[in-house]
């Protein structure tokens, strides 16, 4: 089972080694996290992806709420959040797969930011599973360095 976790924290510093030491103290693992400040600078948001049985994700939000940095604990459900992580990657080419990986970001909507004599680097931003396909078709033509932020995740309204 997944668990998203919006978490809105003071912006201070230590909030997330403290955060990210409660997971390490219990044994959870952290899938994910993407941390940025807020529209109110003393306020960040934490948008943190774990994943366990029902009660380790239950656990988790109730150690979140414990902790006196945080601020406000929201468990997202995938399917009602919209949910995007960007990936940047470098991908070797050449004169025969140049074309092929240009037609493959065109259907993916990625974006090529620079072009040099024998590679390219690629933006894409999408959801998770989006981005795990790209990585899967592109992997043939040869990723020379990749590197993504995590999840951020907003619900939506009913």
């Amino acid at each position: 089972m997944k668990g998203i976790f919006s978490v809105l924290v003071e912006n201070q510093a230590g909030v997330l080694s403290k955060t990210a030491g409660l997971f390490a103290r219990r044994g959870y693992n952290i899938d994910s996290l993407a941390v940025g400040e807020t529209d109110n600078h003393e306020i960040s948001n934490m948008t943190i992806v774990s994943t366990g049985d029902a009660k380790v994700i239950d656990q988790i939000e109730k150690q979140l709420n414990k902790k006196v940095d945080v601020i406000k604990v929201r468990r997202l459900k995938e399917l009602q959040s919209v949910c995007r992580e960007l990936l940047m990657m470098k991908v070797s080419y050449n004169n025969t797969t140049r074309k092929d990986i240009m037609e493959v970001c065109m259907i993916m909507n990625a974006k090529i930011s620079h072009v040099s004599a024998k590679s390219m680097i690629i933006e894409l931003d999408a959801s998770p599973d989006i981005i795990e396909s790209f990585i899967k078709i592109v992997q043939p033509f040869g990723i020379i360095e990749m590197a993504r932020t995590g999840v951020i995740a907003l619900q939506k309204d009913e």
